[in-house]
């Protein structure tokens, strides 16, 4: 069996697979791992308690780590000694059975799992939101589009944002913002009142 990708997604799924199957792990880059304990703790209770997870992408700390992403608690050694994992290049074409490697290398397998992150594809949203690169443009999830939200974009507001122990504080500050937006929004009856006089 083959992983494709190399960030934490690719890294878990290959060790897990590992424990009842030979597995092989493409990686398109590698990344300067970090461990996810330090010193008996988990990383990020240091970043919580050092008040970093929740630096604001307005930050300097968050302006110089907006767009990173890091491989946390997962290492190519560890998993190719322990794990029995057999690391392999970027994997570039594939026909039939066969995945070949930017090192020109091949492999046959049998199945694939494509774990190679995602790009944001907002095409189904028609409304004038999109900078002219085709990113949301917003204010903490927050759109120049009258009830139109955003909730767990990579940095929306804090590194925490895009993950699941911290995007309740985007997800609060969402549901202010929407309560707000109903509560002050006139009523057809009203609007209607003001477009008479």
């Amino acid at each position: 069996m083959l992983v494709v990708g190399g960030g934490n997604t690719g890294f878990q799924i290959a060790e897990e697979l590992s424990a009842t199957r030979e597995v092989h792990l493409s990686i398109g880059s590698r990344q300067t791992p970090l461990p996810q304990r330090i010193l008996g703790r988990d990383l990020f209770w240091y970043l919580e308690k050092t008040g970093a997870m929740r630096k604001s992408k307005d930050t300097r700390i968050g302006r110089r780590l907006e767009g990173r992403d890091t491989l946390i608690g997962s290492n190519p050694r560890t998993l190719r000694k322990r794990h029995g994992v057999r690391l392999h290049p970027r994997a570039v074409e594939a026909s039939g059975r066969t995945v070949r490697f930017s090192d020109g290398s091949g492999l046959d397998v049998t199945a694939v799992i494509w774990a190679t992150g995602f790009r944001h594809d907002h095409s189904w949203i028609d409304a004038p939101i999109f900078d002219d690169r085709d990113r949301v443009v917003h204010r903490r999830g927050v759109t120049d589009s009258a009830g139109l939200y955003f909730i767990g974009l990579t940095w929306q507001h804090t590194r925490g944002s895009a993950l699941i122990g911290w995007v309740g504080d985007d997800a609060a500050y969402i549901a202010d913002q929407i309560n707000s937006f109903h509560t002050n929004r006139p009523t057809a009856a009203a609007a209607n009142a003001v477009g008479t006089r």
